[in-house]
């Protein structure tokens, strides 16, 4: 007899909480967690790897033609592939603890959960809500890879979803805003891209981020060495 059955027939667990512990239970493992980063694809068609999932990458506001259009990395965050491991997992937990919350109330109802166990399971519940909204606000504009086209026109930026996968949303580089022309600085931990349109503002680090191509980065957000 498995866990999740031991709890059922105790009526531990929900029929739901039961029917979601078992979807859980046959997802992959860790061995398939810890393989290397699988099937990410450059634009110029090598294989680089895909740092989140076997999912493929979906894309946002894609303007016409650069689906044959090649592309340049010319910046990387590695690290980005545990934020989406940790962004899957507090959805996960978060939906957990929000589906603990009806048993919550027939317990209470039937005498078997005091009122401060319901007000505590709640608390929990409503703080989890706060911090998956928190850090899906940050995770959905840190960035993982940087684009360029070839004539340097289009950025590509690979960020992600609020559900831990990848997304490509493409900004003119005319509509990119210089570092020059702000205040953030390379050695701040976080450094704002921000377009003149006032669109979604992504974030990049550039102490732990790799610059790939520092003359094509330079053409988009103007000469680091200025800012320093």
């Amino acid at each position: 007899m498995s866990m999740i059955e031991f709890f059922e027939r105790n009526d531990l667990l929900s029929p739901f909480q039961a029917a979601l512990l078992r979807a859980v239970h046959r997802l992959p493992g860790p061995a398939v967690w810890g393989r290397p980063l699988y099937g990410l694809q450059c634009c110029n068609g090598q294989d680089f790897r895909r740092w989140v999932g076997s999912r493929s990458p979906t894309s946002k506001e894609k303007p016409a033609g650069t689906e044959t259009e090649k592309f340049q990395m010319i910046y990387r965050f590695d690290a980005i592939r545990a934020f989406g491991y940790l962004s899957k997992l507090k959805v996960a937990q978060t939906a957990l603890t929000v589906v603990a919350l009806p048993p919550g109330f027939y317990w209470y109802s039937q005498g078997l959960m005091t009122f401060n166990s319901l007000c505590l399971m709640g608390g929990i519940a409503g703080f989890a809500l706060a911090m998956l909204y928190w850090m899906s606000y940050f995770f959905r504009r840190l960035v993982g890879i940087l684009y360029v086209n070839e004539s340097g026109t289009m950025l590509r930026v690979a960020h992600l979803t609020f559900w831990g996968w990848r997304q490509d949303t493409y900004c003119p580089v005319a509509e990119v805003i210089p570092m020059t022309e702000t205040q953030d600085r390379p050695h701040e931990l976080f450094v704002r891209i921000q377009q003149y349109s006032g669109k979604q503002t992504f974030y990049l680090t550039l102490r732990y981020g790799r610059i790939l191509d520092r003359e094509r980065f330079t053409q988009v957000f103007g000469v680091l060495d200025t800012l320093t």
